[in-house]
């Protein structure tokens, strides 16, 4: 489990500099770069919650 949490913080971390260069910097190409980083989020917070309830159970 520690291993996707470190996933999940280092694929925050790509998301808050993308959206920071699309917002703050205007940079246009940040925004489909963001966009893929919150699909990729989300995959692995839905194997989070998988792992959290199997590792609850036991």
């Amino acid at each position: 489990m520690t291993d996707l949490i470190e996933k999940i913080n280092a694929e925050f971390e790509t998301f808050k500099t993308e959206s920071e260069s699309l917002i703050e910097k205007g940079i246009k190409a940040a925004g489909p770069r963001a966009r893929k980083s919150t699909l990729e989020l989300e995959k692995l917070l839905k194997e989070f919650r998988k792992v959290s309830i199997a590792s609850s159970k036991e």
